[in-house]
């Protein structure tokens, strides 16, 4: 099984990967602890590039989260038994977010490179309410639902998301 898991700033992409991985027993990957290493502006993309290829080389199944397409993007989804899109509304999002804040102040969230804590500034708010969430953003997302009908799950609702994970994650009687 290979589930790759997308959406905007704060929809809980990490928490449902971390929460698959453990149900389903699977190696997770978060790409947040790729991208956002300590000195990250000055990493090569080579190097973000390679650890991503490793881990999907090195494993037959997975859970990834992030967006960043740019890390063997094509490839995870290509990959994927599962995509899932977590397309919360903004102020979903916020609200999240301010709850991930109060339980990670001053530290490390644990799908974050450690040396990175939780942030809330200007510019990061900005992203979550409308720069990661503008049109090409959009159109994105579109696309992949569109390359990918059979397998992508669009999410715009935590409830909805609940209601698909219980029943995912629901033990199967054989037969």
């Amino acid at each position: 099984m290979k589930i790759a898991v997308l959406g905007y700033s704060g929809s809980g992409k990490s928490l449902l990967t971390a929460r698959l991985a453990q149900a389903l027993e699977l190696p997770a990957l978060h790409l947040d602890q790729v991208h956002w290493l300590p000195g990250w502006k000055e990493q090569e993309p080579e190097a973000e590039q390679q650890q991503v290829k490793q881990f999907l080389d090195g494993h037959q199944s997975w859970v990834i989260d992030g967006n960043y397409l740019a890390l063997w993007g094509d490839r995870r989804l290509a990959e994927a038994d599962v995509i899932l899109l977590l397309q919360f509304s903004r102020w979903t999002c916020l609200k999240q977010i301010l709850k991930r804040r109060r339980q990670n102040r001053g530290r490390s969230r644990p799908s974050m490179t450690q040396g990175c804590p939780e942030k809330l500034d200007r510019e990061f708010l900005s992203w979550v309410l409308f720069v990661g969430r503008n049109a090409n953003r959009r159109k994105g997302y579109d696309g992949i639902l569109a390359r990918y009908p059979q397998k992508t799950l669009r999410f715009t609702r935590p409830k909805e998301l609940e209601a698909w994970e219980q029943d995912f994650l629901r033990p199967r009687q054989p037969g």
